[in-house]
């Protein structure tokens, strides 16, 4: 009797109809990242096991749906990059793009410089760090994430690193605009930016992928002073007295 759940080593379900049209001629490449979260993703504990008969719609095809964010020959920085979601698919996806994958933890960047290797990706670099350690010596012109963090800390990690008029594009669920509209405020603190909520990839993914967008307006630099601190916590401390 077994339980439904895919075992490690077990083969993905074969890419849906939509597939094709969202990755064209990268489809090979594809179900070859989709082996590999199935296999090695699920033996190193990258993905869950559970996840395996949904990569495609839940994960591959939603991820991808933010290329057409994305114009010809940006540069792009994922942070908490994990699995490769969305960074490694969209680098796999889109050749013209410059991508960098960075990520703090060392069994994900293992994984993540394999998979890079494996689909012959040289427009795709792995860097294992933090975000805020890259905070004024890496400009992009797009910051991607998905599942990294609430809002204020993401934006705290993420808009110190985009060069003026870049964006952060946050894949978020259902309640993205109760999200922004509690967080718009301590955002806009960091950078001066404009912030919306997106849906990509209708007509290709049901349902449409939801972005939150952050586009910043002033030039590169460190955010305003005393300001990341609150961000990362996502919340207004009171500063002790010394």
């Amino acid at each position: 009797m077994t339980s439904g759940v895919e075992e490690p080593g077990a083969v993905p379900p074969a890419p849906p109809a939509q597939a094709e049209a969202v990755f064209g001629d990268s489809l090979p490449k594809a179900r070859r990242y989709a082996e590999l979260l199935a296999d090695d993703g699920v033996r190193r504990g990258l993905i869950g096991p559970r996840e395996v008969p949904r990569l495609w719609e839940r994960h591959l095809i939603n991820c991808a749906a933010v290329e057409e964010l994305l114009p010809e020959g940006a540069e792009v920085v994922d942070i908490g990059s994990g699995a490769g979601l969305p960074g490694l698919v969209l680098g796999l996806l889109r050749p013209d793009i410059r991508m960098i994958l960075l990520e703090p933890l060392l069994r994900r960047t293992v994984f993540l410089d394999e998979a890079v290797g494996l689909l012959d990706l040289p427009n795709v670099e792995v860097r294992r760090g933090r975000a805020e350690e890259a905070h004024g010596e890496l400009y992009t012109d797009f910051v991607t994430a998905r599942a990294v963090a609430p809002l204020p800390r993401l934006a705290g990690w993420a808009l110190p690193l985009l060069r003026k008029g870049g964006s952060l594009l946050a894949l978020k669920g259902e309640q993205a605009e109760a999200e922004l509209a509690a967080a718009e405020q301590d955002v806009s603190k960091l950078r001066p930016s404009v912030s919306d909520v997106i849906r990509v990839g209708r007509g290709k993914v049901d349902p449409a992928t939801t972005v939150v967008r952050v586009t910043v307006t002033s030039d590169g630099g460190p955010p305003v002073p005393g300001s990341q601190k609150k961000a990362r916590s996502g919340k207004k401390k009171r500063g002790r007295k010394r």
